[in-house]
């Protein structure tokens, strides 16, 4: 097959005008077009009232080698690539220690589940309960303010991939195909298969939480085994009479001991007492850059027009996203973040006594409001003030004052601090909503933001409102409201591996994912997972290891 790409049309076009323009842009006819199949199917929206959509497509012809002959020069007709997944290798009659998983987010889960399909059996543990019984949980907070620390958003079946929009796509280089092996292992589980050729796949929460079940039985039919309510508390390491370490097992909360000689760890970017059990067993960790900021609503329908004009509503475009980014005058960036259309702020603290914002959409994208985050990038020298020891731990202690502060403004219950975008800008406190309802739960309290971040991050984001109102009309209308505090963009803290995938100073460790600092989103962090397992599968079967980090 060929993969003809960068072929545009109208957004009402219909079918015969697809096939048609696969002929004139071939230019051949009826009969040597055996059939097509959309390997990819976006679209331009720069001229608001003129969409087009834009298609990668495999194409089925007696005249393959002709038209690849003829259209040599030509970028946008080439062979179809093949994305097909293979095994690295597979397991050995016998493992003396099956290898461990920790963690099972979107990175535990396809690092075990890959693992399975190779026959090593792991053994997977999350802190958190399973998905049924982590919604319920999580549910508490949003609807009876009752926190669990080891149950919420962040921890549980699924990670906190589970309570988001469930955006499948990113930025990543990925020359393997490893993201078309994650998207087609969803569908399996049950994703819609537009995932396979949309541009910015989505699944969003309710989905999402049948899928993970789905696979999990999928890795268990493998001869794995999942284990919930499982904390590791401690490593076992030994150290060779050259110095070397190395990872012999894990220690559990409740004493068990587990021996395995290769460990992933795929935390996630929530799991603070165990990036502090890994300081002190002296894992290597280093403070990483990340972003703090609010979550921004407006009504979906603002959005729509002002991204879509007059095609705003229609079926194909669905609710509208953005992204937006300003470079501030002061040398600070502030972007918008995990941009959930027709979605909720939601309850995203997993320590009592502190408040965290996070966005969330079904798959349908059809509530009242569009939310973002609105965040301000920051380093590790921004962290002095609340942690001066240069540590790798700073950021935590960062995120956990800006979080407690929260908590405080809004009231000590769990409500988040919020204030109407005209009264941020004007530098005054909000007294009442204007026609934007705030969709956070358990509530929120209506005040002023300005100490709820540090100077640098309020100013740059005063900053920013107007120009994303320049970018986006309506973005910076009186009405929208800020929720605080976003705190959770990303790791604050890198685990430093190898070309190997190791730590670098502690063999048999696999740092991997968004917690240890090489993914952001589930995409990423799925694949992550998949480049972590392959090499541990091959340090097992004892094969070259690969490279690359």
């Amino acid at each position: 097959m060929l993969r003809l790409t960068d072929l545009k049309l109208p957004l009402d076009h219909g079918e015969a005008a697809l096939t048609a323009a696969i002929l004139r842009r071939l230019d051949i006819d009826a009969a040597a077009l055996t059939g097509y199949s959309v390997a990819r199917r976006g679209y331009d929206a720069r001229k608001r009232g003129a969409i087009m959509l834009i298609y990668a497509l495999d194409i089925d012809t007696p005249r393959e080698a002709e038209l690849l002959q003829r259209f040599a020069d030509d970028v946008h007709v080439q062979p179809t690539p093949g994305t097909n997944y293979h095994f690295v290798t597979k397991a050995p009659p016998r493992i003396e220690h099956r290898p461990l998983v920790i963690g099972f987010g979107p990175c535990g889960l396809f690092a075990g589940l890959i693992l399975a399909q190779m026959g090593f059996r792991p053994i997977i543990l999350d802190r958190g309960k399973e998905v049924r019984e982590r919604t319920k949980d999580t549910w508490d907070l949003w609807r009876k303010r009752q926190l669990h620390p080891e149950s919420n958003v962040q921890f549980g079946e699924g990670g906190a991939g589970t309570f988001s929009d469930g955006k499948l796509h990113s930025q990543i280089r990925d020359p393997q195909h490893h993201g078309r092996k994650v998207l087609t292992e969803f569908v399996k589980a049950g994703a819609p298969e537009e995932i396979l050729y949309v541009s910015k796949p989505h699944i969003g929460t309710f989905r999402l939480v049948s899928m993970v079940e789905n696979m999990r039985e999928t890795i268990q039919s493998l001869g794995g085994e999942i284990r919930f309510s499982q904390r590791v508390d401690d490593l076992l390491i030994d150290t060779d009479a050259a110095g070397e370490r190395r990872v012999r097992g894990v220690s559990l909360a409740s004493g068990e001991q587990l021996r395995a000689d290769h460990v992933v760890l795929a935390l996630g970017h929530s799991a603070r007492d165990t990036f502090e059990m890994l300081h002190a067993r002296d894992v290597y960790l280093e403070a990483k850059p990340f972003s703090i900021g609010f979550r921004i609503e407006h009504p979906q329908s603002v959005i729509d027009r002002a991204r879509f004009g007059p095609q705003a509503g229609h079926p194909i475009l669905g609710a509208a996203d953005y992204k937006l980014v300003h470079h501030g005058k002061g040398g600070r960036s502030v972007y918008s973040f995990c941009m959930c259309p027709g979605g909720t702020v939601v309850a995203a603290a997993s320590e009592p006594g502190r408040v965290v914002t996070n966005g969330m959409s079904q798959y349908s994208r059809n509530e009242r409001n569009a939310n973002a985050a609105v965040v301000v990038g920051i380093e590790p020298s921004d962290f002095v003030p609340y942690d001066n020891s240069g540590g790798p731990l700073a950021g935590i202690a960062l995120q956990r004052a800006l979080e407690s502060h929260a908590y405080v403004l809004g009231g000590e219950n769990y409500s988040a601090p919020a204030q109407l975008v005209g009264d941020f800008l004007a530098g005054r406190a909000s007294r009442e909503f204007g026609d934007v309802q705030p969709s956070y739960q358990p509530g929120v309290t209506l005040g002023n933001l300005d100490s709820a971040l540090p100077d640098y991050a309020i100013a740059a984001i005063r900053e920013a409102l107007p120009a994303f109102e320049r970018q986006l009309r309506g973005y910076a209308m009186h009405d929208a409201i800020l929720t605080g505090v976003e705190t959770r963009t990303s790791s604050p803290v890198r685990i430093k591996r190898d070309d190997s995938l190791q730590s670098l100073n502690t063999r048999g460790l696999y740092p991997a994912g968004e917690g240890a600092g090489y993914a952001g989103g589930i995409l990423s962090a799925a694949v992550d997972g998949i480049k972590v397992a392959e090499a541990v599968a091959l340090g097992i079967a004892g094969s070259r290891v690969p490279t690359g980090s």
